[in-house]
């Protein structure tokens, strides 16, 4: 074989080579861009599945505070009516706050709070015992209490029950 011979076929050689490395470098490249864009996907979803849970307990934290402040205006207005009746000097506005903070109670619920709420109203209107009007106070706090205490990661119930009988009294 001549020295051209060689050199054609070491040259093939090189060039066969090069062509076989440059196919699996590409081969290889494109799995190795593939699995970095399912990486980025799945780091994408990770943060956009913390954003979501973010909103929601902030959501959830909306909610309990608004429900608080709903419960603590009733249970104002129901000490300062109660007031009113033991030492017979109260305001002609106590009774009509009471209904608006009992009607609010209503609408945030739940269910367990507003029928506290509608046993305490009641209770009011008549004249009850100061150990009754205690035992009815005391079970709408704990109805309150319990809403407003729920476990890590429990979010808020929505009403959806049509408000106690006698609530637009």
């Amino acid at each position: 074989m001549s020295e051209w011979g060689i050199a054609l076929i070491a040259a093939g050689s090189a060039l066969v080579g090069s062509l076989i490395t440059g196919w699996f470098t590409r081969t290889a490249g494109g799995r190795q861009a593939e699995a970095a864009r399912h990486a980025g996907d799945r780091q994408a979803d990770a943060v956009l599945d913390t954003v979501r849970a973010t909103l929601e307990e902030q959501r959830a934290v909306r909610v309990l505070d608004l429900r608080r402040q709903t419960y603590v205006r009733f249970l104002e207005c129901a000490e300062v009516v109660s007031l009113s009746r033991r030492t017979g000097h109260g305001q002609p506005g106590d009774g009509p706050a009471l209904q608006r903070a009992f009607v609010a109670v209503l609408l945030e619920g739940p269910e367990e709070v507003s029928g506290a709420a509608q046993r305490l109203v009641d209770c009011l209107r008549g004249s009850p015992s100061p150990d009754d009007l205690d035992h009815v106070r005391s079970e709408f706090i704990d109805a309150a209490r319990g809403t407003l205490s729920l476990p890590s990661g429990q979010l808020p119930r929505a009403r959806t029950a049509a408000p106690p009988s006698g609530a637009a009294s």
